[in-house]
């Protein structure tokens, strides 16, 4: 068992001795035997303590009578999420310093501590207000699609993008970096996750939630809690799974092919409509679109070569660094040449497009 889970044997009989690990059985020679429920919880043990959980806080996590099994797998996901994040963070400020120091420029002691201290993880949000603002002929469909809800949950709000003016609104955001942009004066926002929503059955007329269920460990569960909180469930999201997505929108197909890889796995737009008996309405996007998620800016090309553009939109930060470096040089090269504008000359008549992008409502 030791050498399966690359642990010590000193270590095993520590985790026996303090009780977090404690084989069922023992042999007629008085040597631990490990059963299979005995091997996942060594496998959730270790995976806690390797992310840096102290093992009191793994007792706590493991012995939890509120969760099981699925939840504890889903945290663990979530944290290696957020880890690998922060890591491609952390390539992206280090390529940065690398860049200016080959040019002769000195980093201040402030910006290299933000490389590992605690604003290294803004890196993917902290631009998130200036570009993500609400969009106003998308919020007039779903503010429509809310019906006459007079109390409104928004699950994954974010800055408060899209919450209706005219209504009673709570907030719901996991990410702290988000929370502290909401404007003064935004709905009160609770700190919870899609997944386990901290409201008692039909506490809401609707819940709503805006370009963020890529963002949830398990969306079918997510989009199943807002439909046991409200009556109404309304859901702005792509099929990212669509392969024919990827093709209309030029900057996945011609620069940006990880995307691909970004959402293999995840549940079509047909699966999350059926978790919850759903209609779908296409959302069009208007050429001179003010909220700039991933496709806004399909007709102003140059806009993605702004860097804070770019920092508001986590699939740059998902993709990496060189993945980011080559799809940059790569459109500046074809805007230069006017290749671009040969490419995509069909779109500079249109008004709005469609770009897979869907509105469920339930």
């Amino acid at each position: 068992m030791a050498e399966l889970a690359g642990v010590s044997v000193r270590t095993l009989h520590h985790y026996d001795d303090i009780g977090l690990v404690q084989p069922s059985e023992r042999t007629g020679g008085g040597y631990r035997a490990y059963s299979a429920g005995d091997v996942e919880r060594l496998r959730e043990v270790l995976a806690f303590r390797r992310l840096g959980f102290g093992l009191r806080e793994i007792a706590d996590l493991v012995d939890d009578p509120a969760t099981d099994a699925v939840a504890r797998l889903h945290r663990l996901r979530g944290l290696l999420v957020e880890q690998r994040d922060r890591t491609a963070a952390m390539v992206t400020a280090i390529d940065k310093e690398l860049e200016e120091r080959a040019m002769g420029i000195r980093t201040t002691p402030e910006e290299q501590l933000k490389m590992v201290g605690a604003q290294l993880y803004e890196v993917i949000g902290s631009d998130y207000a200036t570009t993500r603002r609400t969009e106003p002929r998308i919020a007039a469909q779903v503010w429509d699609a809310l019906g006459d809800a007079r109390t409104v949950l928004n699950v994954g709000a974010g800055t408060g993008s899209y919450e209706p003016p005219d209504r009673a609104v709570t907030a719901v955001e996991p990410s702290a970096v988000m929370r502290a942009q909401r404007p003064a004066g935004a709905a009160p926002c609770v700190a919870a996750s899609a997944e386990s929503l901290p409201f008692a059955d039909q506490s809401f007329d609707a819940a709503m939630a805006f370009s963020t269920v890529h963002h949830w460990q398990d969306p079918i569960a997510g989009l199943r809690e807002m439909r046991r909180v409200a009556r109404r469930v309304v859901v702005f999201t792509h099929d990212a799974s669509d392969a024919g997505w990827r093709h209309r929108f030029w900057l996945s197909r011609d620069y940006l092919p990880e995307v691909a890889d970004l959402v293999v796995g995840r549940p079509s737009v047909d699966r999350l409509a059926a978790a919850i008996g759903a209609r779908m309405e296409p959302v069009l996007v208007p050429w001179d679109c003010a909220d700039g998620f991933f496709e806004a800016y399909w007709r102003r090309p140059e806009a993605y070569l702004d860097e804070p553009v770019r920092r508001a939109m986590s699939v740059w930060t998902r993709v990496g660094p060189a993945a980011e470096r080559r799809a940059v040089r790569s459109l500046r090269e074809d805007l230069a040449s006017g290749r671009w504008a040969e490419r995509n000359r069909d779109l500079v008549g249109l008004d709005a497009a469609e770009l897979g992008l869907r509105l469920l409502v339930a």
